[in-house]
């Protein structure tokens, strides 16, 4: 018995089938025409959760899956558990919305961060470029996206009252926003300072040494690092 994996390219739509004794069909996208008979149901399955990574296709799905044939026993299994307990057993900081393993991450909770700054961010990405730059003491804020009417993201879908929260404690002297230089960015970062700004003393921005239309996950770790050293305030982008 073969299972086999059809791809079909249109201009419209581009659709996948998975067909088994011609019984059941599951629907996903691809790019690329291309059909692969496979001996396993099981190396079928294994596939088909590969590909619908980001960026796998159904080729290097396939190199994964008999990757993970070809190595130990233990190794295999060793695997597919931290995938397990990442989804099990990891949560959001409480705090700052970050990653975590507990109910603080460990920037909310380590003593030696200076609690008086928060760096807004957009995702737990931008947290770990921030971070990799090395020119960042203070928290952290994730809003979990920008606004963005186009995808249908609207202020109340991202964690904007618990910002609001942490800067009205009185403990918050600066606000950093360190969103993607684009026109949702922007948006954000208004929005966002006409809710805080009677709140906290400082709002700012970072230098625009990440220029326009930028996305800050394909900004260098140099660029970023001076654009928070060299941030200015707000108003002052704004007025630009």
């Amino acid at each position: 018995m073969y299972f086999t994996v059809t791809i079909v390219e249109s201009f419209i739509q581009k659709k996948l089938w998975l067909e088994c004794n011609d019984s059941n069909f599951a629907y996903y996208n691809f790019n690329t025409m291309y059909t692969q008979n496979y001996p396993s149901r099981l190396l079928a399955e294994a596939v088909e959760q590969f590909s619908s990574l980001p960026g796998i296709g159904e080729r290097s799905a396939l190199r994964m899956a008999l990757f993970l044939l070809r190595q130990k026993k233990e190794d295999a299994l060793n695997f597919g558990t931290a995938i397990n307990n990442l989804v099990e057993n990891i949560i959001f900081c409480k705090v700052c919305h970050n990653l975590s393993d507990s109910e603080t991450c460990s920037v909310c909770s380590s003593k030696k961060r200076d609690g008086s700054i928060i760096c807004v961010v957009e995702n737990v990405k931008d947290v770990m470029l921030v971070e990799s730059t090395h020119q960042f003491n203070g928290l952290y804020h994730v809003l979990g996206g920008i606004i963005s009417p186009i995808q249908g993201i609207g202020p109340n879908d991202l964690e904007i009252n618990s910002l609001i929260e942490r800067v009205s404690s009185g403990e918050v002297r600066e606000v950093i926003f360190a969103l993607s230089a684009t026109m949702e960015g922007d948006t954000t970062n208004y929005y966002l300072h006409k809710k805080i700004k009677d709140h906290v003393k400082k709002v700012s921005v970072i230098a625009r040494g990440v220029s326009f239309g930028d996305e800050l996950e394909y900004t260098d770790e140099i660029t970023l690092g001076r654009s928070i050293i060299n941030r200015t305030p707000f108003e002052n982008s704004v007025s630009e």
